[in-house]
């Protein structure tokens, strides 16, 4: 069995103030059990969606202290995402961070929420965001990806077990946040661990509940709205067993879905 102790740091991240968001993440790293594996943060958890300072923001080294926290807890880090810049372009884009603090991969966001003005500060993201971590073949994704199952299929058929979502995701819509993580985890026969932020910034209230799913669509462990800790174990040997039982990837009929 392969067993991993995730840990969601649902954290209120200040509006476009880095020094403050830095220093909430380190607090929140001093609360860790000792036991966790896998630490996961929230979308844009540098700045929020103060998205007219991104050329400020990006020239901050964000991640030179993540991954010293990486070294200090022995623990592998889905670095949420930080925005980065590259050939004149801005990206909303997330780290994978390994509990010796190498970042080894990098996922940009593929679909950019246009009601939260995404589409005129930053470019789309173009690439698929599967992964090796710690023997574990994953995948990651950012907030609105989740409204687009033949984007997570797309990956979920590099044979993955882990989904993780990093988000800031709006109050509002908290029923279609929990709806769409608990369908992926279903139709994918996939663990999902998804990390959503608390609080507001000048346009929007934040849903929090932060999620562990398991591959049958049991909800393992779910947040409040409140800063904290959530921390579950996911047992990966599950996903083979689910994936025997009902053996969706084998009665796929690919020559006929038509998406265009």
């Amino acid at each position: 069995m392969i067993k991993r102790r995730i840990a969601c740091l649902q954290i209120d991240i200040q509006f476009g103030d880095v020094t403050a968001n830095l220093q909430e993440v380190a607090k929140q790293f001093n609360h860790l059990d000792a036991d966790v594996d896998t630490v996961v943060l929230p979308e844009f958890w540098p700045m929020g969606y103060s998205l007219d300072r991104l050329a400020e923001v990006v020239e901050y080294d964000m991640l030179t202290p993540i991954k010293t926290l990486a070294k200090q807890y022995n623990v592998d880090i889905i670095a949420g995402s930080v925005p980065t810049k590259r050939d004149g372009k801005f990206y909303n884009s997330l780290p994978v961070i390994t509990r010796e603090g190498e970042v080894v991969f990098w996922y940009d966001k593929v679909h950019l929420f246009r009601l939260m003005d995404e589409e005129n500060f930053l470019a789309e993201g173009k690439e698929c965001g599967v992964f090796t971590l710690s023997g574990v073949t994953s995948a990651a994704v950012i907030c609105y990806d989740i409204r687009f199952p033949e984007w997570i299929k797309t990956q979920m058929l590099e044979d993955v077990d882990l989904l993780y979502v990093v988000a800031e995701w709006p109050k509002q819509r908290l029923d279609h946040w929990r709806a769409l993580l608990i369908a992926r985890a279903i139709e994918n026969q996939v663990y999902v661990v998804a990390c959503n932020r608390v609080g507001s910034d000048p346009n929007n209230t934040f849903a929090g509940h932060s999620m562990v799913i398991d591959p049958w669509g049991q909800v393992i462990s779910e947040a409040d709205d409140q800063t904290g800790i959530l921390t579950a174990t996911i047992d990966l040997a599950e996903v083979k067993q689910i994936r025997r039982q009902i053996p969706v990837y084998e009665d796929r009929r690919p020559d006929l879905y038509r998406l265009k």
